[in-house]
């Protein structure tokens, strides 16, 4: 039975209902203006704290800082150009005389010594002119055997006739014919000797040019192009045809490189070069500038000048007519402190409405950032050499080691949120 206040008995069969008391029907609370500010100040305080909460989580106002390493090594300042491998000393080989090829002797990389033959020019055209002169000097020496005998009657034939003319059994008019016949015969005598060395002169053309058949390498060397094969004609009227390119000697070599006008003023004999070709692109060959010529050559209003690059090339690994891509080393520096060139370029700020882009103060073209305890500090910096990647630190307070800042970047939001699961 109930007792009238909202209990029940205990029967002992486990737990029992209780009522409670019916809900009061008084008026809701309402709040008062104070409430209402304190409230909002509250809700405020809790938005700005989430929202610096969600920075702290993003980390460093959202930049991250690029940085690179300040090292020692070499600095260098080049200049770029292309060339072409040759020989030092390419001979040309032509002909002075016309003539059809009879034979062959060298080809296509034969090794040559000086004065071996490589080609033969017919020569019986040359061999029937050596043939008439030499009969024309004989002839001109039976000449002058002749006129040497007149010559010694006309001498005897002048004395008698002073002898007489002193006892006067002839004329004077007798003598003076004999006088004028003996310096004739002494003019003919002269005469004929002249002659001879006139047929001596022809005879030794005509021997030099049926010389001038074989066709002789003038220095040791290779055979690098042959222009010619047996049976051909050649004509050397007007100019002298190429027959065979000698190269003296292809364990040197040199590069032949086009520099424009604007880098030429830097390059000066002596400087090193580095070069590579098509056919070794993994393979660096070492040259030394030889000759810078002063010649021009303009290519389509391009002025460019020769710049010779020597090169050893006992492994024969060059060829001739090779392209070669140069680097020439106009200055370089070693052992020196350097840093990338994109740290030299970087200004604090770098990313657009970034939080440093704001605060980023007025800095000088020489100043470094470097990363020291993960804030960038200015550094002001002299500089000395630059190349295509690194540039010399002349004076600054730096170090080997030290992190320079190369460039900043805005950090994504996804990459600071947690992934949902569902």
């Amino acid at each position: 039975m109930s007792d009238g206040k909202g209990t029940s008995e205990k029967t002992g069969r486990g737990p029992q209902l209780v009522r409670l008391p019916a809900p009061s029907s008084a008026p809701a609370r309402t709040l008062s203006p104070g409430q209402w500010v304190v409230g909002t100040l509250v809700a405020v305080g809790v938005l700005v704290g989430s929202i610096a909460s969600w920075q702290m989580i993003r980390g460093n106002g959202g930049v991250v800082y690029k940085t690179a390493a300040v090292t020692r090594g070499e600095v260098s300042r080049s200049v770029t150009a292309t060339g072409t491998v040759n020989p030092v000393l390419t001979i040309m080989v032509g002909t002075y005389v016309s003539g059809v090829i009879q034979q062959l002797y060298c080809d296509y990389n034969t090794e040559v010594k000086k004065g071996q033959v490589c080609a033969k020019i017919d020569p019986r055209p040359y061999q029937t002119v050596v043939d008439q002169d030499e009969a024309n000097l004989s002839v001109a020496r039976a000449q002058l055997a002749k006129d040497e005998a007149n010559l010694d009657y006309a001498k005897v034939n002048y004395e008698r006739n002073l002898w007489l003319l002193e006892h006067n059994f002839v004329s004077k008019d007798a003598r003076d014919n004999a006088k004028s016949a003996y310096a004739q015969t002494q003019a003919q005598a002269r005469l004929d000797e002249a002659m001879i060395e006139q047929r001596h002169a022809e005879l030794d053309a005509a021997r030099v040019n049926l010389s001038y058949t074989d066709i002789v390498s003038p220095v040791d060397g290779t055979v690098v192009s042959r222009n010619v094969t047996m049976g051909q004609t050649v004509a050397a009227s007007f100019q002298t045809p190429t027959l065979f390119l000698i190269a003296t000697d292809l364990t040197k070599m040199q590069v032949d490189t086009n520099v424009s006008e604007a880098d030429i003023g830097s390059i000066k004999q002596g400087d090193r070069a580095t070069f590579s070709v098509d056919a070794f692109p993994k393979r660096t060959f070492q040259g030394v500038v030889s000759q810078v010529r002063q010649s021009p050559q303009s290519v389509q209003n391009v002025v460019t000048f020769d710049v010779v690059v020597d090169v050893d090339n006992h492994d024969l690994a060059l060829k001739p007519g090779m392209t070669a891509a140069t680097r020439i080393v106009t200055e370089r520096r070693s052992d020196v402190l350097r840093v990338p060139n994109a740290s030299v370029r970087y200004r604090l700020g770098g990313v657009p409405n970034s939080p440093t882009a704001q605060a980023a103060p007025e800095v000088h073209p020489s100043d470094l950032w470097v990363l020291r305890e993960g804030n960038p500090v200015r550094v002001s910096a002299v500089f000395g050499l630059e190349d295509e990647t690194f540039t010399e630190v002349a004076e600054a307070n730096v170090k080997e080691g030290d992190q320079v800042v190369v460039g900043e970047e805005q950090r994504s939001n996804r990459s600071a949120l947690p992934v949902p699961r569902f």
